[in-house]
């Protein structure tokens, strides 16, 4: 049975969540709670059974459901607590009287329970974009699914979905599935991307596509679905400025289209416990330790921004953590706030403001630059005035940046940051 009261309560029992839950412990919270809606502990890590995990946070590669295993096996060491098959119906931040959070969950066990928090994580991940998303038009045949459901059916469920595909979209998990697929001895025919560009990591290019010999076409989309009871082709147009081009089109025999076009936080919750959100992540606003704009809502991993790598999602889950367990332990921060705004050539960035009094040594700043980019500088900017710059070598928009600002940098520094990109001169 729940307690009443918890001194953290976690949503989510992903790689957010498994380290999220392991820094408030070891920061010590003295009861901590993991409320997770599947069966087991791991999120989206129990169907990436391919490797490539881990070789940032545990020195060695591995596949995604050792890396979740790596965590839940330390959270055996301390208290938390979890709690599978259970659902978060809503938070409501310092409801009681004395500033708690109630957090409302339902299980088949526990009913409806409303339970106390003296700080929340949300960890709840992200979703795919569907195919209503991005409007698609044609029949609905069956065999068109989202990459990550296809994942799902063969790695956990053992199904095969299908054994003529085609894969709209360069995602990491459509570029994962068209190899996963492939190794299952279907065909896959052809990856097909709107941008001129990939979205993915371009080791998977080389691992999942080039080494299959799956041809990649960019600037292109699919602009039609044709099939009665089963998919039976499409039709792929060139793409100039965002609009398919007449004329340009041809069609594929298949019967399985995966979706890969793109993740959105699972911001539910989020929206509906009044939590601000950023328009350009679609996932909430945070502080430099991953708090919201909502006093002991805490958030981290792909439910504030989409992550490239799981490694970056479990330290900015231990960030967060951490932070969550200080906070219901009683330390507030005040003091002067700086708003960071994106300039050119950048997407987003996180956080969306920091706080220099909880600033220890330096801060990091993640963001995405918009297209892919060679020799090219980073600028830090406050006012009219370049407080910092940061050389790269090449960037691309389906991979995470990071940089870090020292404290002494931040002292000099107005109301705002402004982080931009321009070309190396």
């Amino acid at each position: 049975m729940f307690r009443k009261k918890y001194d953290v309560i976690i949503v989510g029992g992903g790689p957010a969540g498994l380290a999220a839950a392991l820094a408030a412990s070891e920061k010590g919270a003295g009861s901590v709670l993991i409320i997770e809606r599947d069966n087991t502990l791991g999120g989206i890590l129990n169907q990436c059974i391919h490797n490539g995990f881990g070789l940032h946070w545990f020195k060695e590669e591995l596949s995604g459901p050792e890396y979740a295993g790596r965590f839940a096996a330390m959270l055996k060491k301390t208290a938390v607590e979890v709690a599978v098959e259970t659902m978060v119906l809503s938070i409501d931040a310092a409801a009681t009287a004395d500033g708690l959070s109630v957090v409302r969950c339902i299980s088949p066990d526990e009913s409806v329970s409303d339970i106390e928090a003296g700080a929340v994580v949300l960890c709840m991940g992200c979703r795919e974009r569907t195919r209503g998303a991005i409007a698609i038009p044609g029949t609905r045949p069956a065999g068109v699914m989202t990459a990550g459901t296809a994942q799902r059916y063969v790695n956990i469920e053992g199904y095969m979905i299908g054994k003529k595909v085609v894969i709209l979209g360069s995602g990491d998990i459509g570029l994962i599935m068209a190899r996963r697929m492939t190794l299952e001895g279907a065909k896959v025919l052809a990856c097909v991307e709107l941008c001129p560009y990939s979205n993915g990591l371009n080791r998977n290019i080389v691992q999942c596509l080039e080494d299959y010999g799956i041809p990649l076409y960019l600037s292109h989309t699919i602009t039609g679905i044709r099939g009665d009871r089963r998919l039976e082709s499409v039709t792929v147009s060139k793409v100039e400025g965002g609009v398919p081009v007449p004329g340009t089109e041809f069609d594929i025999e298949c019967d399985t289209l995966l979706l890969s076009v793109g993740l959105i936080p699972e911001n539910e919750l989020t929206r509906n416990a009044g939590i601000e959100i950023n328009p350009a992540t679609k996932g909430p606003k945070v502080y430099e330790n991953m708090m919201t704009m909502t006093n002991g809502i805490f958030a981290c991993g792909n439910v504030v921004h989409v992550h490239d790598l799981v490694d970056y999602v479990s330290a900015e889950a231990m960030r967060a953590g951490a932070a969550a367990a200080e906070y219901a332990a009683g330390k507030r921060v005040a003091g002067r706030q700086i708003g960071v705004k994106t300039g050119p050539g950048v997407n987003y960035t996180v956080p969306c403001v920091i706080r220099p009094d909880n600033v220890e040594k330096a801060v990091d700043i993640f963001f995405r630059t918009n297209v892919p980019r060679k020799k090219s500088v980073i600028n830090v900017m406050s006012g009219d005035t370049k407080i910092a710059a940061f050389k790269r070598d090449y960037m691309a928009p389906g991979e995470m940046e990071k940089i870090t600002v020292p404290k002494v940098l931040l002292a000099k520094a107005g109301d705002t940051l402004t982080v931009s990109v321009s070309d190396a001169e």
